[in-house]
């Protein structure tokens, strides 16, 4: 299987096959004005997100400005680069970006999706209600690359009910990372990956600038009141093509909340008098 190979760069964070899992590499640059990154797709699609500022990028001998204000203003467009590709991002400004990818035979070329080819949904219901963004989402060709804009707003839930895509009660095996960005910058949220067959179950703090795995299991994230949550979603795995749209597997615990987004709260005051 051909990997990825690291290029010169600030990297903010990263995570590749060889050190986590089978399929996936995700990093994040933080580049000054006038900085290069350079590198080559080799055997892997790659997909490009502008997280802030202004970058030019060249590859398949054209060229493309990537431009956004911040991941709360604007959906971004996204560089779909297949494999065997030379590429050269020059920033125009302070810049972050983010740059991930998987193998791939090379079945779709170079492409710039823009905002309007992508979905926006609402999802969920209650203080589960939350925005996706499918910025390459199933609809969108590529081969395993499925890119997700994750918003939760103060004190609400996503990734609810609690799924999984880890190879095991039906599902399919894909690898997902987790891009943080918080507002404000000391806000939190928590994240949980749980995995009760074999006993993983770690609640991790989630802030600003933090990349978090879900490497197997149920992986459901709270954005604490008074922070507003964003997250970049990479994953890849065995689904190829069309099949990249299978849903993932509920919790049986929790799958009956999609009937009833209330989650049957608790009444108050408790030991106050009846109506």
């Amino acid at each position: 299987m051909n990997h990825y190979t690291p290029r010169p760069g600030r990297v903010r964070v990263e995570v590749a096959p060889q050190g986590a899992w089978r399929y996936l590499f995700f990093r994040v640059l933080a580049l000054v004005p006038g900085e290069v990154e350079a590198g080559a797709t080799e055997g892997c699609e790659v997909a490009l997100v502008p997280l802030s500022g202004r970058v030019r990028v060249e590859a398949g001998g054209q060229v493309f400005e990537l431009a956004r204000r911040d991941v709360f203003g604007e959906l971004p467009s996204v560089l779909y680069l297949p494999p065997g590709i030379a590429y050269r991002i020059e920033a125009l400004s302070e810049a972050e970006l983010a740059l991930g990818g998987a193998p791939a035979e090379g079945r779709y070329p170079l492409r710039l999706f823009r905002p309007e080819e992508m979905r926006v949904e609402m999802r969920g219901g209650g203080n589960a209600l939350r925005q996706v963004s499918h910025i390459l989402g199933p609809h969108l060709p590529a081969e395993r690359l499925i890119l997700y804009e994750v918003y939760t707003p103060s004190g609400h839930w996503s990734g609810w009910p609690p799924h999984r895509h880890d190879g095991r009660m039906g599902s399919l095996y894909i690898e997902e990372t987790y891009y943080y960005k918080i507002r404000p910058a000391h806000g939190f949220a928590i994240h949980r990956n749980y995995s009760p067959e074999d006993g993983l179950d770690e609640l991790l703090l989630a802030q600003d600038g933090d990349l978090i795995l879900a490497p197997r299991g149920y992986h459901p994230v709270a954005a604490a009141p008074g922070s507003n949550v964003y997250y970049l979603n990479y994953m890849a795995g065995e689904a190829v093509g069309e099949a990249r749209a299978t849903p993932p597997v509920d919790d049986p615990d929790w799958a009956w909340m999609r009937q009833d987004w209330a989650g049957r709260p608790l009444r108050l005051p408790v030991g106050g008098e009846e109506d």
